[in-house]
């Protein structure tokens, strides 16, 4: 799901803002570690201290304690969204301080520190936060109007090749894109319908740009880049582009992750890709499917590198384990209905997160919840933490709150749950955890970034 907790950086350099934001563990993370050594033992990430001139008092009905400069409305979203995936009907005060972010035209932007005051051309839109907001308000119900306007905000900023940036007017990248494709699906727009207005580019046209493909050193095959330009695999970007080319977003059904299909890599024969070109509907929909494939693939094959988890590399610090793109990895593989190959990853998880997502917060533990989600495992029981009271202890008291164990992986809705507004959903499944993913995270996320998660 996009984002937002611990950032493959990869490619620090090339990631925008919103992309730290999404991959949050790492967001701020990014230039303090800039002067220092290796982060410490918990895979760290944590955000610094706030800046001077920053909030010293933080709104009630936000989560987190973290200054929310940078990924106020990100945090804000996943907390609400992953809350909403496992029964929990989250306070009527930290819905209203999302949904009172908004600018009038429909965008978000991280933090505004006086929703009464206008936005301005000075304001910092972002595609990233706005998406989040986007699949939060959608799953909560109740909220058309603001979904609706976002939506058409986002829709107005798609850039020619069908994809976005996380700040319009910049190329397109593969975070922003998927996190983006995540909100039009939860808004219940299909993808493909959402043209460039010239080329006429879908948003799945603008993802698959970033795939490597036969032309790329073996190793690298089937894995998606972040930008066009340096263009090398990049795990972070293929985790949220092998979600997003499925078209799903932060919440992978735990029905998705209940089946056990093997993982294909890419095949090259004579130099081309094996059955690609097969015409515009069905071929649209298979490639986008083999896409997903080739990514889970190149997931895979780093994760057995790496002892079940991925590595981040921050400027000036050795490589360490990447909590947040390893979660959205076992999202990515549990949407594509690779169960075993999601769970020796989850396993890693289970027994290495728990102290990361303490040092990162509400988006962190929501990511967490999202990956447990997706793969049908109790987030109440993850590895011996309940994730679910962690995030919940993160903001205002939540307004109802599910004791039931996911244990069928079907999900049910009590009364007041159904037909939308801010009904308790009960997901009946084993599990729940997050990712946004971005790539997508999401993606996603970076210079000006800041981590609170």
């Amino acid at each position: 799901m996009a984002p937002m907790a611990s950032m493959a950086h990869q490619a620090p350099s090339t990631h925008p803002v919103a992309f730290l934001a999404r991959r949050a563990a790492t967001a701020l993370a990014a230039a303090a570690v800039l002067g220092a050594a290796a982060a410490p033992a918990a895979f760290a990430d944590a955000a610094p201290a706030a800046p001077s001139g920053s909030p010293q008092k933080l709104p009630a009905g936000l989560y987190g304690t973290k200054d929310p400069q940078y990924d106020g409305v990100w945090r804000q979203s996943l907390a609400l969204l992953a809350q909403h995936t496992v029964g929990v009907r989250p306070a009527a005060a930290a819905v209203d301080w999302l949904v009172g972010q908004q600018c009038a035209d429909g965008s978000y932007t991280a933090f505004r520190a006086d929703p009464g005051k206008a936005c301005d051309a000075k304001t910092m839109r972002d595609t990233n936060q706005t998406a989040a907001a986007v699949q939060a308000l959608a799953a909560l119900g109740g909220h058309g109007k603001s979904v609706t306007k976002a939506v058409d905000w986002l829709k107005s900023v798609q850039n020619d090749d069908g994809g976005w940036s996380s700040m319009s007017g910049s190329p397109s990248d593969a975070n922003s894109t998927s996190v983006v494709i995540g909100a039009l699906a939860a808004a219940g727009r299909k993808p493909e319908s959402v043209t460039s207005k010239k080329g006429g580019k879908t948003p799945y046209d603008g993802l698959l740009t970033f795939r490597l493909g036969c032309d790329t050193k073996e190793e690298g095959r089937g894995a998606f880049t972040f930008q066009l330009k340096g263009a090398a695999p990049n795990a972070d970007a293929t985790a949220a582009a092998a979600t997003g080319a499925l078209g799903k977003g932060f919440v992978v059904s735990p029905e998705a992750g209940a089946a056990d299909a093997p993982v294909k890599s890419l095949t090259c024969k004579g130099g081309a890709e094996d059955g690609a070109g097969k015409g515009k509907q069905a071929g649209a929909a298979a490639d986008r499917a083999r896409a997903a494939d080739g990514g889970a693939a190149y997931l895979v094959d780093q994760l057995g590198k790496n002892g079940q988890h991925l590595l981040s590399a921050m400027p000036g610090a050795e490589k360490q384990p990447d909590v947040g793109n390893t979660a959205d990895a076992v999202v990515a593989l549990a949407a594509g209905g690779h169960r075993s190959a999601a769970q020796r990853p989850l396993a890693w998880l289970e027994k290495n997160a728990a102290g990361w997502a303490r040092q990162n917060g509400p988006a962190a533990y929501a990511q967490l919840v999202l990956a447990a989600h997706a793969t049908g495992t109790d987030p109440r029981a993850f590895g011996g933490t309940d994730l679910v009271s962690a995030l919940n202890a993160t903001g205002p008291k939540p307004a109802t709150v599910s004791t039931k164990a996911e244990t069928s992986g079907k999900d049910e809705q009590s009364d007041e749950g159904k037909g939308g507004g801010l009904g308790v959903v009960w997901v009946v499944a084993v599990g729940l955890a997050i990712g946004a993913g971005i790539g997508f995270l999401l993606s996603g996320r970076k210079n000006r970034t800041k981590n609170d998660l």
